[in-house]
């Protein structure tokens, strides 16, 4: 499988988030929203930011606005909302559709893994996580309801840090 650290992809603030940076990282690619049910996930991610940088980590916010509008913002109310509200220090990107027509190219080379059920294809909801390795390729992939400090996830990440 090709790596997806390779995508172009813009950084919430402008410019290039610059994905190939990650390079030789685990990076947890989330689609993320401000005003969902899933929202309090935030809190979990940074935590996993936090207690795993310094070993070669990234959590990586996408914000998507294609699941009931959840995520209705401009990148600088995107940026205040999770700052303020979660004190979030993971990068955001851009926002971007990750389904249909429009889906972004990271989210072309992404939705076709698996999940641990055998879920492939388009994206369920906000928050759907996907690990990749230090290689740049997807290593797994988990739903929206599964929390960002649940073992499966944990796991998974503490296996691609060795």
């Amino acid at each position: 499988m090709t790596t997806v650290l390779n995508t172009e992809i813009g950084a919430l603030t402008g410019g290039a988030a610059n994905l190939p940076q990650y390079a030789g990282q685990a990076v947890l690619i989330v689609n993320v929203a401000s005003k969902c049910g899933l929202t309090p996930q935030y809190a979990g991610l940074e935590k996993l930011q936090e207690r795993y940088a310094g070993r070669g980590f990234t959590v990586l916010g996408v914000p998507c606005n294609q699941f009931l509008g959840q995520e209705p913002g401009s990148a600088e109310e995107i940026a205040e909302f999770c700052s303020a509200t979660y004190g979030v220090t993971f990068p955001l990107t851009e926002k971007v559709e990750v389904n249909g027509e429009d889906r972004h190219p990271l989210y072309e080379r992404l939705v076709g893994f698996a999940d641990a059920e055998g879920h492939s294809g388009d994206i369920r909801w906000n928050f759907e996580k996907f690990l990749i390795g230090r290689d740049g390729t997807v290593v797994a992939r988990f739903s929206p309801q599964a929390e960002p400090e649940s073992a499966e996830v944990v796991a998974a990440i503490e296996a691609q840090l060795g």
